[in-house]
């Protein structure tokens, strides 16, 4: 969660507020945090004039802009039901293009909710809603607008007009100065008229004021006859239409207000009022609204608002979740305590930064701290445990993908999970507790008693120490014992390349029930220069994401090059069990997603929530067959038995590609076709896991680089409310190297979810040296951690990158995983 996120707690609900230091009025610097503590402020008085009336609004979520750009706001009738609290009061209204859903604002914490989803304005009807169905109107409206060369004070002097002839007939009237140029004119009705009744009513209350004026009344709306005459727009009773609501919002260049006045202020100097200034006035001279009194509606037939009770241990736990966009488990219920409750589990959280959340059932919930390094390894090295909201039991059994921009967005897998005997629970002090996991867990099977220690390190209150302590019965070391199935925190599997010294995967060639965890090998950048001479097999380069396939007594399991489960993400990919059964294998290819000409579509993959069911699965390797490794066997070997037991593939599944054994004539081929490039293949070449070798090559048409982003500056014009470039560096030996700038190949959706992704990793300054000064003037520098790809002309001989052109993220690289061209 970002830092300015907060949760406010209004007549009992708790709303997440985000983003509180938004500029949403720039012309004022008002923000959003002033939007939402100003209609908390105004509830009071807001809430009973817009009360059961179907709310529309118009939100603003980029700010409404300057008036040299104003910002185009979206104009909102139907409801979200995923995004709704089940607490907003609805009602739906049927329209020729289907039914909508809008809000009934009877409370205050329906109000602050929608000034949280940045909806300036609200606009509301003059009939209600009892008992879920519409009810004549209670309120008429006259909207006094001025044509040009017309001002308010015009308005002032119709509006008094107006008033004499309402007194006339026996209707109280109050004046409300709009918030934009005019003013609106409200009177109490008795209910006994439809609405169509009061429009046709106030259309004769126009014609007759501009039978008396007709120098400086209009009814008619061409704008031809309203120059420098007041529109009175009657229509505004029409049940199909809306009014701007008293004490709302504008969304013009500065905060004004529907304002409800006095008489008495009618006069000259009127003007429009700004938000703080309503505040003042209502404080010392309460609400002008209220001089006129409404027939009384009852509330909607619903069942009664219930507060909600007493906080308990998951409450925190809730707030900072909404059920309806995180597939975590949010229960309703208060926890209760379990008898003889001595579950625990450990997840291997690859959210913002990887980390291990470790889990105790302590009086009904999971007690929690996430852990940075995982479950220390070697009692003589404690390990920093930051205690977290307490989970419910449930989350014990969670495993999948919390989606990025929730809390906690990332990938959760199971790292061990089983039952532990407590020793010694000091609340906010001290735990002991001996862990009993999986025989496959990631503490090795065995039982590991730690220690937490509330330190408070830092002078942080969440801070504990982790420390792993010998057996109660065994003084001798407690070490965990290598486990072959699972990863160790801080194993080569988990957190760096694997190495000669540090292998990937198990050399033994007899056959076995479960594949070994292997990593990919890795393709070095070349020209086409690079294989000119020598035997060579080409093959399509794949634009999409490096995906290891084991197929297992008939189940699939898809792993990136860094070993996260993307099962789910591509389920359509399950029928390659199908395909080869009865056999199983572990297999090497690529995911991609095709364009209508059937070309791979990096563009596709980035927004496959838009393309769902259609990966295709492109293989080309052989790494394990029914339990024999073939990673010593030569490419040719492994691509003949690779052909035999594919087959003819199905329509998502297919052999990868040849090209030849030419490497100009693969490549024009290659660039014919709309390809990215080549793959050059030694016919000898053994598998070599986790390696980057000089037996496969690979060469684009287009040149691209991956770079780590390290920050962004905002835009100018246009983007003046977004960014602008982002700031691009690539590893060093150690550090990092600015390599520059990349403002172009976004979309506007890109922008937006670029500056909400990377405002959740801000950090206040950068380690990387030699950013000239141009880029860094007004930069956001964040934790350099997110790997994109950009293509570019040409590197510069001072080391940057000439022309580039974003391409998009790649979730499935770290910054390690970056390499650079030869120079």
């Amino acid at each position: 969660m970002s830092p300015a996120d907060q949760h406010l707690d209004v007549d009992g609900r708790l709303i997440k507020v985000t983003n509180l230091d938004k500029v949403l009025y720039p012309e004022t610097g008002t923000t959003k945090g002033d939007v939402i503590a100003y209609y908390q402020a105004v509830a009071p008085y807001f809430v009973p004039h817009a009360a059961h009336r179907p709310a529309t609004r118009k939100r603003w979520p980029n700010g409404v802009g300057t008036p040299e750009q104003p910002q185009t706001p979206f104009f909102h009738k139907n409801l979200d039901p995923k995004s709704t609290p089940d607490w907003v009061r609805t009602f739906t209204i049927e329209h020729s293009e289907g039914d909508n859903v809008y809000p009934l604002i009877d409370d205050a914490a329906t109000l602050v909710w929608l000034a949280q989803l940045a909806a300036l304005e609200l606009h509301v009807p003059q009939w209600t809603v009892l008992d879920g169905e519409r009810q004549p109107p209670n309120r008429l409206v006259i909207d006094l607008d001025p044509g040009a060369g017309a001002g308010i004070e015009q308005c002032v002097e119709v509006a008094q007009l107006l008033r004499e002839v309402l007194d006339q007939v026996g209707f109280a009237s109050v004046p409300v100065t709009s918030g934009s140029k005019g003013i609106h004119l409200y009177a109490a009705l008795g209910g006994e008229m439809t609405s169509d009744e009061v429009s046709a009513w106030a259309h004769e209350l126009a014609l007759t004021l501009e039978a008396m004026r007709p120098d400086l009344v209009v009814s008619d709306m061409n704008k031809k006859l309203r120059e420098g005459r007041v529109l009175l727009d009657w229509s505004q009773n029409n049940a199909a239409k809306t009014t701007i609501a008293p004490y709302s919002l504008r969304g013009r260049a500065h905060p004004t207000v529907a304002a409800p006045r006095t008489w008495d202020e009618l006069g000259p100097g009127l003007r429009q009022l700004e938000f703080d200034e309503v505040l003042e006035r209502l404080a010392s001279m309460g609400d002008p609204f209220a001089a006129i009194e409404f027939p009384p509606v009852e509330l909607v037939e619903s069942p009664p608002v219930e507060l909600v009770e007493t906080p308990d241990r998951l409450t925190t736990y809730r707030s900072m979740r909404d059920p309806a966009k995180t597939p975590e488990p949010v229960p309703a219920d208060r926890p209760e305590p379990r008898p003889l409750g001595n579950s625990f589990v450990i997840q291997e959280h690859h959210a913002r930064r990887l980390h291990y959340d470790f889990r105790l059932e302590h009086d009904g919930v999971l007690v929690s701290w996430a852990i940075p390094k995982g479950p220390p390894t070697d009692p003589a090295v404690n390990h920093l445990a930051v205690q977290t909201e307490d989970h419910p039991l449930e989350y014990g059994s969670f495993e999948g993908d919390i989606p990025r921009g929730e809390y906690g967005g990332g990938h959760v897998d199971i790292w061990d999970a089983g039952t532990f005997e407590l020793e010694k629970w000091r609340d906010g002090k001290e735990v002991i507790a001996t862990l009993t996991g999986r025989p496959d867990g990631g503490l090795g099977g065995v039982p590991r008693r730690f220690a937490l220690l509330h330190t408070k390190m830092g002078g942080d209150e969440k801070n504990w120490l982790i420390h792993l302590m010998a057996p109660a019965d065994d003084k001798s070391s407690s070490r965990p014992a290598p486990s072959s199935s699972r990863r160790t925190p801080g194993s080569p599997s988990s957190t760096t390349t694997p190495t000669e010294s540090s292998p990937a995967v198990e050399r033994d060639e007899t056959a076995s029930a479960e594949a070994p965890t292997i990593a990919p090998m890795l393709a070095t950048a070349g020209v086409a220069q690079d294989v000119q001479h020598g035997d060579w097999v080409f093959e399509v380069k794949w634009d999409g994401y490096r995906a290891l396939a084991t197929v297992n007594d008939g189940a699939v399991r898809l792993a990136s090059r860094r070993g996260h489960d993307l099962t789910k993400d591509f389920p359509e990919l399950a029928e390659l069990a199908r395909l080869i059964a009865p056999h199983d294998a572990v297999l090497d290819g690529e995911v991609v997603f095709l364009d209508p000409d059937g070309r791979p579509s990096f563009e596709r993959l980035q927004n496959r929530a838009e393309h769902r069911g259609e990966a295709h699965y492109m293989v080309f390797d052989l790494l394990r067959l029914d339990g024999r490794s073939q990673l010593h066997e030569p490419y040719t070997a492994r691509r003949e038995q690779l052909a035999a037991l594919l087959g003819d593939g199905t329509r998502r599944i297919q052999l990868s590609t040849q090209l030849g054994t030419d490497a100009d004539e693969a490549l024009a081929i290659s660039r014919e076709l709309g390809l990215e490039g080549v793959v050059a293949k030694r016919p000898d070449s053994v598998y070599q896991p986790g390696r980057r070798v000089d037996t496969w090559i690979k060469i684009k048409h287009l040149l691209a680089q991956e770079v780590v982003i390290i920050g962004w500056t905002p835009g100018e014009s246009a983007r003046a409310r977004t960014i602008g470039a982002l700031l691009m560096a690539v590893p060093n030996g150690d550090a990092l190297t600015y390599v520059g700038r990349v403002g172009s190949g976004f979309t506007e959706k890109d922008l937006a979810d670029t500056k909400l992704v990377l405002s959740e990793i801000e950090v206040a300054a950068t380690t990387v040296p030699d950013i000239p000064a141009a880029d860094r003037k007004g930069a956001h520098w964040v934790e350099p951690i997110l790997v994109g790809e950009v293509t570019y002309g040409v590197w510069t001989q001072a080391g940057r990158l000439r022309m580039p052109v974003w391409r998009g993220w790649r979730p499935d690289k770290t910054p390690d995983d970056i390499s650079l061209p030869e120079q």
